[in-house]
Formats: C-alpha cells, structure tokens, sequence
C-alpha cells in the first residue's frame, strides 16, 4: 500500500528519463527514499509515507494546542480567535453528520468524518507546501476507501444483522449486479479521489517542469494552485466525506 511495492518501478522510470535528458524539475512519480527488505522483499520508504507523516504531525499539533486551549478557556470570558475556529470547525461538522446520517446516529461518527476530511484535505493542498499530495498516490486513496468499506459493512450487520447479507439476493435475478456494485464502492471512492488530485498534481507538474523558469516566477501559477489545490482538494474532500456519510447511513435501515 501507499506505492510500497509500486515505488521500485517508478524509481527506476525516473532514472531512465533523467538518464535520457528528461527535465529534472519534470517529476510525476513516486519517488523512492530508502530502500529495505522485509521478508523477502524490497521496499521503499517513498515521498508518500513522508507527506503523510507530516500531514499527521501537522493534525497532532493542532490537535494538542486545540485541547490545551479548551481546557484553558475560560467560560466567563469571551474566547479568542483560535477558540471561535476551534468551534466553528466541531459545529460544522456535528451539523454536517447530523444532517446527513440523521441526529440519532450523525454524532457518532462525527469524530470519524471530521478527522477524514481534515487528512484528506491536508493531503491535498500539500502541494503547496513543495510536497508531492498522498492522495496523488492510488494506495492511499484505496486504504481511505477500503476503512469506509469496511465501517459500511460492519454497520450493515449491526443494524440490519443477517438482512445485510440476503439483500443482496433481492430480486435474485439482479444478484450479481449487487454484488457487483457492493465490490464497485470503493474502487469508485478511490479512483474519483486519486483521479482528480492526480490530475492536478501533473498539471502543475507540467507548468513548472516545461515552462521557463522566469514564466513560473511571475506569480500567475499560485492562480492554478488556488483551483488545482484549495478549490479542487476542498471539494474532493468534502465529495469523499459525503459519500462515506451516505453509504453508511443507507446500512442503518429502520434503525
């Protein structure tokens, strides 16, 4: 996952353009930083796993001084301005779950979605940070969709209990297309996500590795980043989010 086995080949594709006289700035793979074996078999620490773990510091640090400033505020007094976004943020998202998923289940999964568009959108705009974005990385797109599958399946058999399983045989004649589209989930979730960061991230690749460098210098670029980074992550972030949230709650049922 997250290009461990797929890093090899894309290192040795990046040597082989390099070695042709491809521009050095052109660069539109995973790239390899170090390399180890375990079980028999080469991986690589790549510029995937260290976008994320920045990403994830950058949540923990937030998440640290958030709790410390809650802890620390005073209810007489009015809160700041690191207070009031802290708010904002907890409150879009409890109205976000409960207008979605409904006010007897939305709250709890509002810990889970707010965490999930939180990376998701980090890991977007991390680009403009001179990091190469996670989700331009299938593995990490698929990992994401694959915890949605499974909180999908296991809130089916909680609420529905065996009638998760045998609706898939209704009518019996259309079994195979529901099997079908229960497999299709989340290949869809990822693919959409991964599809459109990555789309983004060869654009600008594009800009700054065949352009001259004094047109880069002008400033009109950060023009693309506020639509490839900030618009275009937003949305794919929010689109995941919105379709994790109604998957889920279509398992809930009566309930």
């Amino acid at each position: 996952m997250n290009g461990w086995m797929a890093a090899k080949p894309l290192v040795l594709a990046a040597d082989a353009a390099k070695a042709a006289g491809t521009s050095k700035e052109l660069d539109l793979g995973i790239n390899g930083f170090h390399q180890y074996h375990l079980f028999g078999q080469e991986l690589y620490i790549t510029n995937t796993h260290i976008a994320i773990f920045i990403v994830m510091v950058t949540l923990i640090i937030f998440s640290i001084i958030a709790n410390k400033v809650i802890k620390k505020a005073d209810p007489t007094k009015a809160p700041g301005a690191f207070l009031n976004f802290i708010e904002l943020i907890v409150e879009s998202v409890d109205n976000l779950t409960a207008s979605s998923m409904g006010e007897k289940h939305g709250h709890k999964f509002s810990n889970y979605i707010g965490t999930l568009f939180a990376f998701i959108f980090l890991s977007n705009i991390s680009g403009l940070f001179g990091l190469r974005p996670p989700t331009a990385d299938y593995g990490t797109t698929l990992s994401l969709a694959l915890i949605t599958f499974v909180l999908i399946h296991f809130n089916g058999f909680k609420y529905q209990k065996i009638g998760h399983i045998t609706a898939l045989f209704k009518p019996v004649i259309l079994t195979p297309i529901n099997i079908i589209g229960e497999i299709a989930t989340p290949i869809s979730l990822s693919l959409r996500l991964f599809g459109n960061v990555m789309s983004g991230t060869l654009m600008m690749a594009l800009v700054y590795g065949l352009l001259p460098k004094f047109l880069t210098m002008l400033g009109w670029p950060a023009f693309l980043h506020a639509y490839f980074d900030v618009f275009s992550g937003a949305i794919q972030s929010y689109v995941f989010c919105m379709l994790t949230m109604v998957f889920i709650s279509d398992t809930f049922g009566e309930e």
